[in-house]
């Protein structure tokens, strides 16, 4: 044998029930929820930063998002109520590597203008 002995004796143990608490989630934690879950991620190429210029931003957004979210989103991250809010369903490409076939993803971006002298600060650091 070894230095442990093996009890066999189970000792019994009520269980008790958890209380249930109902904390209410805080306001950022939701906020921070629905902003992800409409805003994807900053588009950030040529054009976009043509675009950044001329006061619109370019945002991948969720396939299922329209126009009200996205504006909504946009108030609730940034602060400031968008002009107008343009989305476009963007088609995954058919790509090929050596002898297979296949497509990327398809996607949904959303152009973002903004009231004249409104900047946001998506490119910093790029």
């Amino acid at each position: 044998m070894g230095i442990f002995k093996k009890n066999n004796s189970k000792a019994i143990v009520p269980k008790v029930a958890k209380e249930k608490t109902d904390a209410p989630v805080s306001e950022t934690k939701k906020l921070a929820a629905f902003v992800s879950s409409v805003l994807i991620r900053p588009i950030v190429t040529e054009k976009s930063a043509i675009l950044a210029s001329k006061n619109s931003y370019v945002f991948a957004v969720a396939k299922s998002a329209n126009k009200i979210e996205v504006a909504a989103a946009i108030r609730k991250m940034y602060g400031m109520l968008p002009e107008s809010v343009n989305i476009q369903n963007v088609r995954g490409k058919y790509v090929r590597r050596g002898k297979v076939d296949g497509h990327r993803k398809a996607w949904k971006k959303a152009i973002v203008t903004l009231p004249k002298g409104k900047t946001l600060n998506i490119y910093e650091g790029v």
